[in-house]
């Protein structure tokens, strides 16, 4: 046993936060990596000897034209409306559909929620082509609508917010029934206020995955007026020579940075929604 004062340090401990300080440096390489080359000049960054620290410091230079030579303030704010209004409609359907997946009695209950369970399964690559075809049906192509429909039902966040609704206690709710509340008063005045790690936890999942999608705004956008910040630094890439590379990685840290701003921000709720999620 070691020890440090009044700290005692097992083998075992030591052992484990190794392993987990390696998998952190290991999953914070790429960010690293990322940082470090958009503050290079282009001829270091192709240079046969690698410096984490750039020999000459080149990242005003890199992140001026990140900001410059392409929209990137409209690109960041068409991320924000696009997530913000797919979550808020996932929201208003995902919450009511958990909600009666979790605390209502009816035939074909299980049915439905194996249904939901089936939905996690099918990547949403398989759905680009039917989705495609019913926008391009309706004329709604290339616009903000066909970024956001799509995306209106979340197979994973009617889960996640079951699994939460159901530790919820009966009592408060047959409470609530008994002072003349509806259903959906409930769910918006009780469950809604209740479940504000659970929300915090998908809003994040949410937020995350269609701020980083690229598939699906590749297919559906090709105006530049509308894209989201993924499809916008595509403007940077040079396929042949590469010309570009330095601004591209400035974007892309650019991007990053206010999703690492909303998970710090959220980040108790984030972890006590999940936490609360698996236990049940």
């Amino acid at each position: 046993m070691i020890k440090f004062s009044s700290l005692s340090l097992s083998p075992k401990l030591v052992l484990r936060h190794v392993i987990l300080l390696c998998t952190a440096l290991f999953t914070l390489l790429p960010f690293i990596w990322m940082v470090s080359l958009s503050l290079k000049p282009q001829q270091e960054i192709f240079a046969a000897d690698f410096h984490l620290w750039p020999t000459h410091f080149f990242g005003l230079e890199n992140y001026r034209a990140a900001l410059t030579s392409v929209p990137m303030l409209r690109f960041l704010a068409n991320g924000v409306f696009v997530c913000a209004v797919i979550f808020l409609i996932q929201l208003i359907v995902c919450v009511p559909c958990a909600y009666a997946l979790a605390k209502l009695r009816f035939r074909g209950r299980d049915t439905l929620f194996s249904a939901v369970l089936v939905g996690l399964l099918v990547p949403p690559q398989a759905l680009a082509i039917p989705h495609f075809l019913m926008l391009y049906v309706f004329g709604i192509l290339n616009t903000y609508a066909s970024l956001i429909l799509p995306w209106m039902i979340s197979a994973f966040g009617i889960f996640l917010l079951r699994q939460f609704f159901r530790k919820i206690p009966e009592e408060i709710l047959q409470a609530a029934r008994l002072d003349g509340l509806s259903e959906f008063s409930i769910i918006w005045r009780i469950i809604m206020p209740m479940s504000t790690p659970a929300i915090a936890s998908f809003g994040i999942f949410s937020l995350v995955a269609h701020w980083n999608d690229l598939f699906w705004p590749m297919i559906a956008v090709r105006d530049q007026a509308i894209s989201t910040p993924a499809l916008g630094i595509l403007l940077f890439r040079d396929d042949e020579s590469g010309q570009s590379l330095g601004p591209l990685m400035a974007g892309a840290v650019i991007i990053v940075i206010p999703l690492i701003f909303v998970f710090l921000a959220a980040q108790r709720r984030f972890i006590d929604g999940m936490t609360t999620s698996a236990n049940k």
